[in-house]
């Protein structure tokens, strides 16, 4: 049963630092235990935005009411496909506002599991220029990254006052490659991540193989791979590196179902079909990276992309998989287990 955010969650209390282990994950509702996380949908946003044009040009988002009551009936349908659970990683930088999604959760069958962390290709945020290390040579001493702290606050504090803990970290790195701005979020979430147990997404760009960027980084920071999902990994059909990054520990999203303008539904379908052909369904999530409204987007735009929604996985991806050989153990590991095994191994409390 969901229980309400303000609510202590099932977690054994302990000191900080000490390794406890969790069987629950927080959503939006409330913490639950990860056998009741069901299929799992481990990258899907309710909303991307641009906060500032949003605030200042209300007029481009229209109605509240009206978008609300769209997330609604969107995520009511992928309900009754049989998923009991989306992974939303909208963080500083794609418009998170959580009291929106409050309002929305309350109103579908779904499990929301929020993110915290920062999104960005190249430099952080004006707002940490001159925060944290930039300061370090200016004081002549080590100055803690104030991210660290925000990022932890969200995971065992809430969110802005609304209650709601975030369950994971959320970073990217795309074309631009390890740009002093990508490492500095990337140290950060990891820091965060070795604080809190919490584990981590990367948007990645696995054109340009930033999939070793991230394992160097991370891997310098102390982070277990397993603890990490490589998203967009399906934008490529390199299984050969696929398989690399797989059997150095690390989850793989296939999580971009729809998104054709580049390459084609067979070819992200037959990537995963060879992975599992190579035994790695134990190594892959799926997903679609869709949302309820996208402002990223020009009016029309989505007419390019018919396929771009919460349900083709349901409609088109699983059916194609299964003609191709995929067993149903193999799509439950992708779509049930894994998910559960990210969220439940250690924790720091």
């Amino acid at each position: 049963m969901l229980q309400h955010p303000e609510e202590d969650p099932p977690v054994p209390q302990v000191q900080t630092g000490h390794v406890v282990e969790t069987h629950v994950v927080e959503t939006v509702k409330g913490p639950v235990d990860t056998a009741e996380l069901g299929q799992t949908l481990m990258h899907e946003h309710v909303f991307v935005l641009t906060a500032d044009v949003q605030q200042n040009h209300p007029e481009e988002w229209g109605s509240e009411d009206e978008r609300v009551a769209d997330a609604v009936q969107k995520l009511t349908a992928l309900a009754a496909t049989g998923v009991r659970t989306i992974v939303d990683p909208t963080v500083i930088g794609l418009g998170r506002y959580i009291p929106r999604i409050q309002r929305i959760a309350e109103q579908v069958d779904l499990n929301i599991v929020v993110a915290t962390g920062c999104y960005t290709y190249d430099d952080v945020p004006f707002f940490f220029h001159h925060r944290g290390p930039a300061l370090d040579e200016a004081v002549g001493a080590e100055v803690p990254d104030p991210m660290v702290d925000m990022f932890v606050g969200d995971i065992q504090d809430g969110i802005a006052g609304t209650g709601v803990r975030a369950a994971f970290l959320k970073c990217a790195i795309d074309r631009q490659g390890m740009t002093a701005g990508v490492e500095r979020v990337m140290r950060a979430v990891a820091r965060a991540h070795r604080a809190t147990g919490a584990p981590i997404t990367v948007h990645t760009h696995p054109g340009s193989r930033t999939g070793l960027a991230v394992q160097q980084v991370l891997g310098n920071e102390g982070v277990d791979p397993r603890r990490v999902v490589l998203g967009h990994s399906g934008d490529t059909t390199d299984v050969d590196h696929l398989s690399e990054l797989a059997e150095a520990g690390f989850v793989l999203g296939m999580d971009r179902f729809g998104i054709n303008l580049e390459t084609t539904f067979e070819a992200r379908a037959d990537t995963v079909v060879e992975m599992c052909r190579r035994g790695h369904a134990g190594s892959m999530v799926l997903s679609q990276d869709a949302s309820c409204y996208i402002d990223w987007l020009a009016p029309g735009v989505m007419d390019l992309l018919p396929q771009w929604h919460y349900t083709h996985v349901h409609d088109d991806v699983l059916p194609y998989l299964r003609g191709q050989g995929v067993t149903e153990e193999q799509i439950t590991t992708m779509l049930v287990d894994n998910p559960r095994r990210y969220f439940e191994n250690v924790g720091r409390y």
